[in-house]
């Protein structure tokens, strides 16, 4: 079974949610709690989460990194669309929006009515990312630094790549 977008934000999720229900995610994400089952699935199949009585039991840190830049990059790609209003996404977002200054650029953003930045659209992994990240802000800087990996140049993959590997370490040491 092949990986799909929304599989990264679902196992994101759970890297900052611990104890809650398919349904509670499948609310704070905007999916249906099947698509939220199946994701969590895959993601053990893929070896990136270890299940106990269906639910997840622990998040595999190390083999979530590696797969997050080396995987994510290339099978979820994404290139700058049409200016639109949205959320900052990748380095326009924080933690990345404090060390890289990008002048007077536009910024990437998800497209979203609610957004009030002006900027390139860079597509979510999935529809209601914009409203999920809204809600978790420690979600959202994940996703921010997903979307680095998909679209940033060196600098910013580099310093992504950095800041996720203690995120994710931390959650190991937990």
């Amino acid at each position: 079974m092949d990986l799909k977008p929304q599989d990264v934000v679902i196992i994101l999720k759970l890297v900052v949610s611990k104890d809650k229900t398919y349904s509670e995610l499948a609310a704070e994400l905007g999916m249906s709690a099947s698509t939220v089952h199946d994701g969590v699935k895959r993601s053990a199949e893929a070896g990136l989460l270890d299940l106990a009585d269906g639910v997840c039991a622990r998040i595999r840190s190390k083999a979530l990194y590696y797969y997050l830049i080396h995987g994510v990059p290339h099978s979820f790609y994404v290139k700058p669309g049409a200016i639109t209003h949205g959320m900052p996404t990748a380095h326009a977002a924080t933690p990345l929006s404090s060390l890289i200054n990008s002048g007077d650029a536009l910024p990437p953003v998800w497209p979203d009515p609610d957004g009030e930045i002006r900027g390139y659209e860079l597509k979510p992994l999935y529809k209601s990312v914009p409203k999920a990240a809204r809600n978790d802000p420690f979600l959202y800087e994940l996703l921010a630094l997903v979307d680095a990996l998909r679209a940033g140049r060196v600098r910013e993959k580099k310093l992504a790549a950095e800041i996720l590997r203690k995120r994710l370490y931390q959650v190991r040491k937990k």
